[in-house]
């Protein structure tokens, strides 16, 4: 099974990126621990050193279904920024979303239609005479390249086979920007007073979660409404 997130600090302030940078690593670690498979899809860094505005993650496995939903939320981190030094705001907020993704992922040659074409260019009688080049195109996408690097009919169909799952690779990460960016506006909807997880401090220690959401609510609410005067 294989699950998508995406770490975002959306609209935060550098604070928040710092937080995103420290909470990569805790689902790296801990999808480890767990013997997971993790690939970082997309990352996009901040403006300081050592932050990231974003993160896509493939989470692999047999549990990864479990453990995605044990991070999906909104974390929390209390600390003192770093960044300023003077600042009152002791908490501060990003979120973890699933990434849907597309049922007609799974590449198959059978979704390859090859079509042989004269060579055109530079090569003298002989690429005009035979059709060695070679078309590739995925059905599904319609997506296609084209090789005619080689005399070898065959040469040039292994070739175009090559670019067109490279072409196919950078469009499904193209789309995944793409999507990751629309997701940018969730992070403003996060219920800042219900954390999935919260981290303190500059070691980013985990800290539990009591039962009773009341009170943190009401603090951070109160912390919402002074940050806003």
């Amino acid at each position: 099974m294989e699950k998508i997130i995406q770490i975002t600090a959306g609209r935060g302030p550098a604070e928040c990126t710092w937080v995103v940078a420290q909470v990569l690593k805790k689902v790296l670690d801990e999808a480890r621990e767990q013997d997971l498979e993790t690939v970082l899809l997309q990352r996009e860094a901040g403006e300081e050193n050592g932050t990231i505005e974003t993160a896509s993650v493939a989470v692999k496995g047999k549990n990864a279904e479990q453990f995605v939903k044990s991070w999906i939320g909104t974390i929390q981190w209390i600390g003192q920024s770093q960044f300023r030094k003077m600042h009152k705001r002791k908490n501060w907020f990003i979120g973890i979303f699933e990434i849907e993704q597309n049922k007609n992922e799974l590449f198959s040659e059978n979704d390859i239609q090859y079509q042989a074409m004269r060579s055109s260019g530079a090569g003298g009688q002989h690429v005009n005479k035979v059709s060695s080049a070679i078309r590739a195109t995925h059905i599904p996408t319609g997506i296609a390249v084209v090789s005619m690097d080689s005399r070898s009919q065959h040469q040039n169909k292994k070739l175009a086979t090559e670019r067109l799952i490279k072409k196919l690779e950078d469009e499904k990460l193209l789309q995944l920007k793409n999507h990751v960016g629309k997701q940018w506006e969730n992070q403003l909807n996060v219920e800042r007073g219900n954390p999935i997880r919260v981290f303190s401090g500059t070691d980013f220690k985990k800290n539990k979660i009591e039962k009773s959401y009341k009170g943190t609510r009401q603090k951070l609410k109160n912390d919402l409404r002074n940050e806003n005067n």
